[in-house]
């Protein structure tokens, strides 16, 4: 796992209501059973965490913690 993963697996923790193990391959919305509204609340925390802003037609494809992980350091690369 990635340095940018493990980062986002601890801001993901509070979302993690039903216990999910959390790896870069966590699907954010669908093995942590969160709905969208809060995907947004914790797509806020990661880009307050890294100073970045996502846009959301690159969130729409983004499914896993892995996923996440490439855009934030490519959005990261890019500020």
């Amino acid at each position: 796992m990635t340095d940018t993963a493990a980062q986002i697996c601890k801001l993901l923790a509070p979302f993690n209501t039903n216990g999910a193990v959390l790896s870069s391959k966590t699907d954010i919305s669908t093995d942590l059973n969160i709905d969208s509204v809060t995907v947004m609340d914790f797509v806020m925390e990661v880009e307050d965490h890294f100073d970045i802003e996502i846009p959301l037609n690159v969130l729409s494809e983004t499914r896993t913690v892995e996923d996440l992980a490439k855009v934030v350091d490519a959005r990261v690369k890019k500020g």
